[in-house]
Order: structure tokens, then sequence, then C-alpha cells
């Protein structure tokens, strides 16, 4: 799911089966009143060999959730705790979602389809199962956005309208309603792995341990890694080495998730989940994108420390099957990974070949530090510089000796480069919701993949799926 999906035949396969009895509950799909289809992610569709069904056939599969052949036979909604804002919550899970439906892609990798706003769950509690429409298409164009900015991400697969009036607190209500599908490598969360130590199920934890590892390999852990060969210690590196790489890429594109609660932490390093997330507007570490965190938790200069606080509850519940050393070891490697990651990813942004670590650090502190005196925001910044040009003082100084990789593509030439500032979003929105105009959501999304095609493909972190 990196780079531009290659056509693939539909290839049901379905692992998690084994599994099913303990790690989730099935469930129906909600009744809605209507269906109507609003977005198709045909790109990603013929991907997985999914983008020959019409219209109609599609609403059934995703708007009704009609199984799909020799598919999953009832959609399961996954169990896990987790920490919500460094708070432990054992009474989470798939709340208003569920997995629909597993598949292999053109390569073999298993890819997973889940929803969200499918209808109630066990896990529930006091919420609808629903979801807005709003949220539906901010969470199309924040998948969109990042996909174009090289994040590893969650697809938005479909979203199909369906004809209720929601009650909201944090928007005008009542308010349109929506079911989204989400093309993803998995569901398998941090927050799973620490349901099953609270729960003290050793023999459960080992089973996962050994699913992560057969349907999300990676390579081997580093030669002089303690316990390299434990398959705990093995997942724990892989885990580390993909999130590390998740937090450097949401840095690069001027992203702050908003939430990242340890049920909200894929194994695979897959940014998903999109509630209030933000771009930025300039360069400020502070800047948070939940009106409710309060402390700024997540704010987007602290997502790196997020993201490595996350691994250490993951190497906590991992206890369960290994000594401490082992997974400290791992730990261990968060910083200088990140390191890596930030500067190989933030070349290949700014269209130059990286230099090795220390001469992209550089780099990167030339480059912050121009941002902070300009004002711009990071997509002006880098698309100004792509290649090195424009660059001047300190920065032209830190540039010298880069070679540009900049690939001609008519985008370098526009007036301006594709951002998604939240006056844009709001604005697509309103056209929605007012007017039911779609098309400027959809030529919003044309022009970034057209973004995405200027960049090319993403650098591949170490342990990617």
């Amino acid at each position: 799911m990196r780079g531009e999906p290659q056509a693939a035949s539909y290839r049901p396969d379905t692992p998690i089966l084994a599994l099913a009895d303990w790690l989730g509950d099935p469930v129906a799909a909600a009744d809605f009143p209507e269906t109507r289809l609003r977005f198709r992610n045909d790109r990603h569709a013929a991907g997985v060999g999914l983008d020959d069904l019409g219209d109609d056939e599609w609403t059934a599969h995703f708007g009704r959730f009609a199984p799909l052949p020799d598919n999953l036979p009832q959609p399961l909604a996954l169990r896990y705790h987790g920490h919500q804002f460094r708070v432990y919550n054992p009474e989470i899970g798939d709340g208003r979602g569920f997995l629909f439906a597993q598949l292999r892609d053109g390569t073999g990798r298993l890819l997973d389809l889940g929803t969200k706003g499918s209808g109630q769950t066990p896990w529930s509690r006091a919420g609808d199962g629903r979801l807005t429409l709003k949220g539906a298409v901010r969470e199309i164009l924040a998948t969109e956005m990042l996909e174009a900015l090289g994040v590893y991400t969650s697809k938005t697969f479909s979203v199909v309208e369906t004809g209720e009036k929601l009650w909201r607190g944090d928007e005008p209500s009542p308010t349109r309603s929506a079911v989204i599908t989400r093309l993803s490598h998995g569901h398998i969360r941090i927050g799973t792995f620490q349901r099953l130590l609270a729960l003290e199920e050793r023999d459960h934890m080992a089973e996962l341990v050994d699913y992560c590892l057969a349907q999300y390999p990676g390579p081997p852990a580093p030669a002089d890694a303690p316990g390299r060969d434990q398959p705990a210690v093995r997942l724990m590196h892989l885990v580390v080495e993909r999130l590390a790489d998740l937090a450097a890429s949401w840095m690069v594109a001027g992203f702050v998730h908003g939430v990242l609660n340890t049920d909200n932490m894929n194994i695979t390093g897959e940014s998903f989940d999109y509630g209030p997330w933000r771009f930025l507007p300039q360069w400020e570490p502070g800047f948070t994108a939940a009106y409710f965190d309060h402390q700024g938790l997540y704010a987007f200069g602290r997502q790196p420390e997020a993201l490595h606080w996350n691994c250490g509850q993951f190497a906590i519940a991992l206890r369960l099957l290994s000594d401490a050393p082992p997974l400290i070891g791992a730990m261990e490697r968060f910083g200088p990974l990140y390191m890596e990651a930030i500067g190989r990813r933030w070349c290949w942004r700014l269209g130059v070949e990286s230099r090795g670590v220390d001469a992209d650090t550089a780099l990167v502190s030339a480059s912050e530090a121009a941002l902070r005196e300009s004002g711009e925001s990071p997509d002006v910044f880098f698309f100004r510089h792509r290649g090195g040009r424009n660059a001047n003082g300190a920065l032209a100084e830190a540039l010298s000796g880069y070679d540009s990789t900049d690939a001609p593509h008519e985008y370098w030439s526009d007036d301006a480069p594709q951002a998604m500032v939240i006056d844009e979003v709001e604005a697509i929105w309103s056209a929605i919701d007012e007017r039911d105009d779609w098309q400027p959501l959809h030529a919003k999304v044309a022009a970034l993949r057209r973004m995405g095609e200027a960049h090319g493909p993403a650098p591949e972190p170490r342990g990617h799926v």
C-alpha cells in the first residue's frame, strides 16, 4: 500500500478467524434508512480486485455490509484496552466500527477492510455507533493529503451517506450521517496487547505475536540485539522501527494527529483514525489539534515523545512473554531511528539526496530556523525550496553539497503548493452541507493525487510492512 497500487485480482484470505473467539465479537451492521454512495476509491480498489464492482454492488457491500465472497461471514468488533491521554481505560474496543473483510493485494500482503460509523457494538458504551458525514469528508481529506506527502496511512476506501440526523456537541446539529470503509494493513493495536496483559492471557498473547510476525513481517532484529530470536522481541523491534518512522513522517508533513492514545497505535506503524487532526499553518511545536487537549500532551512537537511512550506501553505488555532487558534494548533504538528517519524524509520532501544522519540533522535544524524566521507554513517552505532552490543564509550553507533529486513535473511550476489549512477544509464541507456540492471535494482529491505524483515514492522505513 506504499506508492501507486498495482492492479490485482480479488484474493480473500481470513487468517484472523483463527483468533476470532478471543479477539473480537461477531456483530451486525446498522440498518440505515438509506445508502447513498458519496466516495469510492477506485485507485486502491484496483489493488485488491474490487474496482469492477458496480455502484449498486459497492453500496450493498460497503453500505449494507453484505459479506464479500469467501470472506468473513460476519463482521468482527475487536476487543482492546488503551491509555487515553495516559489514563488507562479497560472499557474500550471497536465501539462504532468493525473488521469487515480481509484480502491480499497483488504482492501478497494481507489487508483489512474496516469501518467507522457502522453501528453499535458491545463496546459502544453510551455511544450511538454512528459517524457524521463531516467526519467522513475530513477523513477523505486527511488520508489523501497524507498519502501524497509520503505518510504510511490507511486509505479512505468508501464513504456512504446513511440518511440519519445526528446530534453532536462539537458541530452544528442535527448533522448528516455516513459510514466509512477503510483499507489498511491491519487492526491490531498496542491496546490489543494491553488487554491481554490485563487479563493475563499469556497463550493468547503468544498467538497474537505469531500472527503479527506472520502477517506483517519485517527484517530481523539487529545482529547484536539481545534476545533477537524471541518472537516477542522481534516484534518489539519492528514496532519501534515503524513508529519511529511514523513520527518522523508526521513531522515532515506538518501534521498533527491529535489523539495519540495506545488504542490508536497500529503495530504496523500505519497512521489511522482521523478525528481532530490539523496541518500546521506555520511551524509551531506547541500547536494542538484537539480542543480537549488542554495540556498540549499531543501537540505537534510532542508527537515523537508520545509515540516513544506508547512503545514503552507495548514493551510493558510484552513482559508477559519476555524479560525486560531485550525489550528495553529495542526501546533504546527509537531516538536514533527517529533522527535517521526525519533526516531521510526531510530530504525526500525537499527534493535532495540524503547525505547521512549528521548532515541531514544539520539541514533539518537550519530549515526549522528558516521556518520560524519566515513564518511560512511547511507546505510553502518545501515547495519554495524544492531541489534546494531559493535558499540563502544558513539554509543555503546547510544545503551546499546536497544533490537535487527533483524530477520534472508541472506541479513544481504552480503558483502555490497544495495545502490543507482548516479554512479550506471548512469551505469544502460547507459546499456539501449547504448546496450538496461535491465538486470542490473531488477537485481537491485530484489535486492532492497530482501532488503525490510530483513527490514520487516516499522512502521505505527499515521495518516496513
